[in-house]
C-alpha cells in the first residue's frame, strides 16, 4: 500500500488519514529507551515508508544486475526501470526533459559538481558568487574551495534577527561581476521559506546572464517546486530527506548548460570511446555519472516519489502547517526557551535554545524520554556565529508526525527543566 486512498485528492485530510500513513513507516511503531518513539529529526534524514523499502528489497531479491551493459533480460529491464525514475524526477519538480536531470550521490555532490564543472570552466579570477548567511556548509565550502582554486569572491547576504533575508543587501551585493546566486530554498536550521522567486527575479533583473543555483533539500519535501516557474538554472535536492534511501542525489540543470559543462568525474559509462589518443564523451546527463551508480537507491527515490506524488503536497502543506502552529503554541510553554526563525513564512522546524542548558545535555534527556531531535549546528556554523549561539535543539517534522510527537517533545523539555532549571 503506497498511502491511504481516502487522502488522495482530499481537501481536508482528518487525523485518522495521517494515523493510517504513519502505520507504513515501521520504525515508528518501536520504542526508544523503553518509550514510544517521537522520531522529530526529519531534517537531518527522513524515515522510509514500507513502499521504499518493498522496492528496494525487490531489486535485490528479485532482479539485480549491473545496467547500461548487460544484454540479458534482468540488466534490460532493471535498465529501464532506472530510468524510468529519471523520468519521474523530470515529472517532479516539472523539468522540461528528463536529460536534465544528473543523479548525484546527495545535494552535497551536487553542489560540487556544478561548482568544479561548470563554475571552474566559466568563472575566472575575481567573478563573484553571492551565497547567504544561511546556507548548509554544502553551499559554503565548495565554493571556498573554487575561491582558493581560481579566485573568485564570495559575497554573504545577512539574515536578519527573525531569520529572513536582508533582501535590500541582496540588490546591493549585485554586480557586474557576479556571475552566480546559490541559495537555499528552505533553511535545514530555522526552517525559513526562502522568496527564491523573488530572489531569481532581481538577479535576472539585473543581469540574465547571472546563473542562479537553489538548494532544495528541505524544499522538494515541504512543497510543490517547478523548476520552470522558477527559472532557476540549478535546483539540487537529495533522497535521503523525501522518504528515499541515502546514497542518491539529484542535480537539475538546464540542458544548455549541462551541455556545456565539462565531465566532473572520468570513468565507466560516460563515454563515447576511449583511446590513448584521447577520449569522447556522452551527453549529459550521463556525462557526469562515472562508475556503476546508485542502481537500488534510485529505484528506492522512484518508489518515494511516488509515495508522496499519492498523498499530495496540499494535504502534507495543511497537515504541516497545522502541527505546526500547534508545535509553537506548547513550546510557550517552556520558560526560558527561545526560538530562532520566526517569520510566519516557514516549515515544521522548531530551532531553540534553553537558557543555561547545553543543547548536548538537554538532547541527551530527550533522548530517554523517546524524543529524537538533533542538537548542534546543523551544518550552518555561519548562522550560529551570527546569532552569537553553539548550536540549537532542533525538532523537524514529516510527513509522519503527530500531535503526540510534540506533546512527548514538550514533556521531554519540562524534564529537562526539572533536572537542570
Amino acid at each position: 500500500m503506497v498511502a491511504n486512498s481516502t487522502i488522495i485528492g482530499d481537501e481536508n485530510p482528518t487525523m485518522a488519514d495521517f494515523d493510517q500513513i504513519r502505520t507504513n513507516f515501521p520504525v515508528l511503531a518501536t520504542e526508544m529507551n523503553g518509550k514510544p518513539l517521537a522520531f522529530l529529526d526529519s531534517a537531518a534524514s527522513a524515515q522510509k515508508p514500507q513502499a521504499v523499502i518493498n522496492a528496494m528489497n525487490d531489486v535485490l531479491t528479485s532482479g539485480y544486475s549491473n545496467i547500461h551493459r548487460g544484454l540479458y533480460s534482468i540488466s534490460q529491464q532493471l535498465t529501464a526501470d532506472f530510468e524510468d525514475v529519471r523520468r519521474k524526477v523530470a515529472g517532479f519538480i516539472n523539468a522540461s526533459s528528463d536529460k536534465e536531470i544528473v543523479f548525484t550521490r546527495n545535494s552535497t555532490e551536487s553542489i560540487n559538481l556544478v561548482a568544479q564543472s561548470w563554475a571552474r570552466a566559466h568563472l575566472e579570477e575575481g567573478d563573484e558568487v553571492i551565497l547567504t548567511e544561511m546556507e548548509h556548509h554544502a553551499n559554503i565550502v565548495p565554493w571556498q574551495i573554487l575561491e582558493r582554486q581560481i579566485g573568485i569572491q564570495i559575497n554573504v547576504v545577512p539574515v536578519f534577527d527573525d531569520g529572513s533575508l536582508d533582501m535590500e543587501s541582496f540588490e546591493t551585493l549585485l554586480s557586474e561581476k557576479t556571475k552566480l546566486v546559490s541559495v537555499v530554498h528552505i533553511s535545514n536550521a530555522t526552517g525559513i521559506v526562502n522568496p527564491v522567486n523573488k530572489i531569481i527575479e532581481i538577479a535576472r533583473d539585473f543581469n540574465p546572464k547571472i546563473k542562479v543555483l537553489i538548494d532544495g533539500s528541505q524544499g522538494v519535501v515541504h512543497g510543490k517546486v517547478d523548476v520552470q516557474a522558477l527559472d532557476c538554472d540549478f535546483y539540487v535536492f537529495t533522497g535521503h530527506k523525501l522518504y528515499g534511501p541515502s546514497g542518491i542525489g539529484v542535480l537539475y540543470g538546464k540542458y544548455d548548460i549541462l551541455d556545456s559543462m565539462p565531465p566532473y568525474q572520468g570513468g565507466g559509462d560516460m563515454i563515447e570511446k576511449v583511446s590513448f589518443d584521447g577520449t569522447t564523451f556522452k551527453e549529459p546527463p550521463y556525462r557526469f555519472e562515472a562508475g556503476t551508480p546508485a542502481i537500488v537507491e534510485v529505484i528506492g527515490l522512484g518508489a518515494a516519489i511516488d509515495y508522496v506524488s499519492a498523498i499530495g503536497f496540499d494535504a502534507l502543506e495543511k497537515r504541516e502547517n497545522a502541527l505546526r502552529d500547534y508545535g509553537h503554541e506548547r513550546l510557550k510553554e517552556i520558560e526560558g526557551l527561545k526560538l530562532y526563525g520566526t517569520t510566519r513564512d516557514k516549515i515544521g522546524i522548531f530551532s531553540f535554545t534553553l537558557e543555561d542548558i547545553h543543547t548536548s545535555d538537554a538532547g541527551m534527556i530527550l533522548d530517554q524520554c523517546g524524543v529524537a531531535v538533533r542538537s548542534g549546528h546543523h551544518c550552518c556554523m555561519p548562522l550560529m556565529h551570527r546569532y552569537g549561539i553553539e548550536g540549537t535543539i532542533r525538532a523537524s517534522l514529516g510527513l509522519y508526525s503527530n500531535e503526540d510527537d510534540i506533546n512527548q517533545l514538550i514533556d521531554g523539555l519540562k524534564k529537562v527543566k526539572e533536572l537542570f532549571g
